[in-house]
C-alpha cells in the first residue's frame, strides 16, 4: 500500500509540474521568471501529489469512514489545497478568488457529494458483478 502511494505520489508531482509549466509558458512567455519561482511550482505540484495522489486514494479506498466523513474531509482539503496552489501560483489571483471561497466550498461539498453517490453506485455494480462471476 506504501508503495502504492508513493508511485502514485510521484506520478501526480511530475504531471503537475509539467502541467504548470506548460501554463507558465503560455501565459507568462513574453515575461521573465524568477528562478526562486520554481519552488512555487514545485509547491503546486506537492500539494496536487498529496491531494490527489495520496488523500483520495487513502480517502476512498483505504479508510472506512462514513460517507458523510468522506465528503467533508475531501471537500474542506479540496478548497484550501486549491486556494493555497492559486496563492503560490499568483497572489494578484489569489485576491481576485478568495473572497468567493464559501461558495467554492459549497460547490466543493456538493460535487463530491454527486461524485461519492455515482462512485459508490458503480463500485456496488462492479463487485456484484465479481461475485455473480464466481458463482458461475
Amino acid at each position: 500500500m506504501i508503495q502504492h502511494f508513493k508511485q502514485s505520489f510521484f506520478q501526480v508531482f511530475t504531471i503537475t509540474s509539467l502541467w504548470v509549466t506548460l501554463l507558465l509558458t503560455w501565459f507568462y512567455k513574453d515575461q521573465p521568471i524568477d528562478i526562486l519561482y520554481l519552488w512555487n511550482v514545485a509547491g503546486i505540484a506537492v500539494i496536487f501529489a498529496a491531494l490527489y495522489g495520496v488523500m483520495y486514494n487513502a480517502l476512498w479506498n483505504h479508510f472506512t469512514l462514513r460517507p458523510l466523513w468522506n465528503i467533508i474531509i475531501a471537500s474542506v482539503l479540496n478548497s484550501a489545497g486549491g486556494l493555497a496552489c492559486v496563492w503560490l501560483f499568483s497572489k494578484e489571483m489569489f485576491e481576485r478568488v478568495s473572497p468567493w471561497w464559501p461558495g467554492m466550498l459549497l460547490l466543493t461539498v456538493i460535487l463530491h457529494t454527486v461524485a461519492f453517490y455515482f462512485y459508490a453506485k458503480a463500485d456496488s455494480k462492479k463487485k456484484a458483478d465479481e461475485l455473480n462471476k464466481l458463482i458461475k
